[in-house]
């Protein structure tokens, strides 16, 4: 599980609280968010929990605002003692990755204080922020961000009945979503049975590479469907089946199994995969088409408000 720090200036009690929800949304997705609104209490010694947060923590998330560039780049308070810590971690370990900027109000030339203004910063201003943006944070704390291809792979393509097509939701407001594919074996990266006549050492792990990269919540339903897929023959092997960046890999067969009994148990998992993660995502539409409702029903509301209020 993945650590992070929120490092922002205490503004207002907007931003306090769109800080606190952005820190419980990424808790929910599997990032081990530490925030002084829920981790500090009276009595305890603010430098240390400063420093003890920023080097103990796998990433400090940067929340940079004008007012919080202004505190940074004057050292003042716990903005600018944190921005000191950092600079210091920087400089003693070399891990710029670890410190990630979102920009939440102003430009970012006068929002990022001076020793963070030349790195790469994820875009978080507007209500709501850009759900791409989020994605992309998250795939960054988890490790799932797109990987280059291997060099030079040799693919054995397997036989379709038909040429393969985009399964696209058209259903107008509904989120589109492009059906994960099993492209063929990575015959290069099968590996070598022991054959030492101890059990099961003439089985032997076997990837296969997938159209895209999957999200964790895909793979993980990948694995539970071929461990309990709807339909399987005797020789159905679960627990071998397993999920790393664009691969799938069963570890613990052989490639005649696979053709005369694991193919179509395969199929049916990535199906199911496939069917889980389109739900997933329409539920996340609803979620979020409701909430720009919410928002935009209580600003018409004050808007109608505060036109009746004269001064």
């Amino acid at each position: 599980m993945p650590s992070a720090f929120v490092s922002y200036s205490w503004e207002n009690n907007d931003h306090k609280e769109w800080v606190k929800a952005l820190g419980a949304r990424l808790r929910g997705d599997g990032v081990d968010v530490t925030l002084d609104q829920w981790h500090l209490v009276p009595g305890d010694q603010l430098p240390k929990f400063m420093e003890s947060s920023i080097r103990e923590n796998d990433f400090v998330l940067i929340v940079c605002t004008p007012h919080y560039k202004r505190r940074s780049d004057a050292r003042e308070g716990g903005v600018g003692y944190e921005g000191d810590i950092i600079t210091a971690e920087v400089f003693v370990t070399g891990n710029q990755r670890k410190f990630i900027p979102l920009l939440r109000a102003g430009e970012w030339s006068n929002a990022a204080p001076t020793w963070i203004q030349g790195k790469f910063y994820l875009d978080f201003r507007g209500t709501p922020y850009s759900e791409t943006c989020y994605e992309d944070l998250l795939a960054t704390l988890t490790n799932r961000r797109p990987s280059a291809p291997p060099v030079g792979t040799l693919l054995i393509r397997q036989p379709q009945r038909k040429p393969p097509e985009t399964q696209t939701n058209t259903n107008a407001g509904q989120p589109s979503y492009d059906d994960i594919r099993i492209e063929g074996i990575l015959v290069d990266q099968v590996t070598v049975p022991k054959m030492d006549g101890t059990r099961g050492s003439a089985l032997y792990a076997i990837p296969f590479r997938l159209s895209r990269m999957p999200s964790s919540a895909w793979a993980n339903a990948f694995v539970r469907a071929w461990d309990h897929p709807p339909r399987y023959t005797t020789m159905h092997r679960p627990g071998i089946a397993r999920v790393r960046s664009d691969t799938v890999i069963l570890d613990g067969t052989t490639i005649e199994e696979v053709r005369m009994y694991h193919r179509e148990t395969l199929m049916l998992a990535v199906a199911e995969a496939n069917k889980e993660e389109k739900e997933a995502l329409r539920q996340r539409q609803i979620r979020d088409d409701q909430e720009r409702a919410r928002v935009h029903k209580h600003r018409e509301d004050v808007m109608k408000a505060a036109k009746r209020i004269k001064f």
